[in-house]
């Protein structure tokens, strides 16, 4: 995997790094995220209640990514560590949306950086994480922790927005992994991709997706063998609540 070789190198930016890991729609297309199914009707919503610590931010960015925020919305997220892309990883990419989303990913796979999460040990603290409060905060439908970043798919519920779920997410394992290895600095990058599922076709690819990436980035031949995926770990999963249309 060549772990390790680009370490040193600086990291990308989020503006394009976070965009790596996506995969394409039933129909082919990734395309940019567009308007919401529980936005269409009433327009773009803004702003957070102040009363409401957790409540939904609808369609926000922290100046990077735009996020989709919107309660019972499947979303398929990546969120990657600090050092997984070196910063001269985009120059001379093609500037197509399809190709050059591929070439990002092909870039993740290869093994930038430390590879932290390689570890078993460190994996194992960010699996556990995404499994704490599943069913609580959100319904948990898929994850894989590759060695240098996360997939996971969720349902989100009304009580907890996106961003603080990363942040939670993030904030605790990074402490956790620091810890653990006697380190100290930045783990995570600080943006996060997400994309909402469109429909079932949509929802399947997504699954088989995040399942089959230690199988495309050449580390195991089997899904199931990936041991922090829920390719294996959880074969079968509760019914994804429907969402409102």
């Amino acid at each position: 995997m060549g772990i390790g070789a680009r370490a040193s190198r600086p990291p990308a930016s989020d503006e394009t790094g976070a965009r790596a890991s996506r995969p394409q729609q039933a129909d082919g297309k990734c395309g940019n995220a567009g308007e919401t199914p529980a936005l269409q009707q009433g327009g773009e919503k803004c702003g957070r209640d102040a009363r409401a610590p957790h409540a939904p931010k609808y369609w926000h960015s922290r100046g990077y990514l735009p996020h989709c925020d919107v309660p019972g919305l499947l979303q398929f997220i990546t969120f990657r560590l600090a050092d997984s892309l070196p910063a001269d990883a985009f120059e001379g990419l093609c500037q197509d949306g399809d190709e050059r989303n591929s070439s990002i990913e092909a870039l993740l796979d290869a093994g930038y950086g430390e590879c932290l999460l390689q570890h078993p040990e460190v994996a194992a603290i960010v699996e556990n994480a995404l499994l704490h409060f599943d069913g609580q905060r959100y319904l948990l439908l898929a994850w894989c922790v590759m060695p240098n970043h996360v997939h996971l798919l969720i349902q989100t519920r009304e009580e907890w927005n996106l961003s603080d779920l990363l942040h939670g997410w993030k904030s605790f394992t990074a402490h956790a992994i620091n810890r653990h290895l006697g380190r100290n600095g930045a783990v995570w990058m600080t943006d996060y991709f997400d994309r909402y599922i469109r429909d079932d076709l949509h929802l399947a690819a997504v699954i088989e997706y995040i399942h089959g990436n230690p199988v495309k980035a050449g580390l195991v031949d089997d899904a199931k063998a990936w041991p922090c995926s829920s390719a294996g770990a959880r074969a079968s999963r509760p019914h994804v609540v429907k969402q409102d249309s």
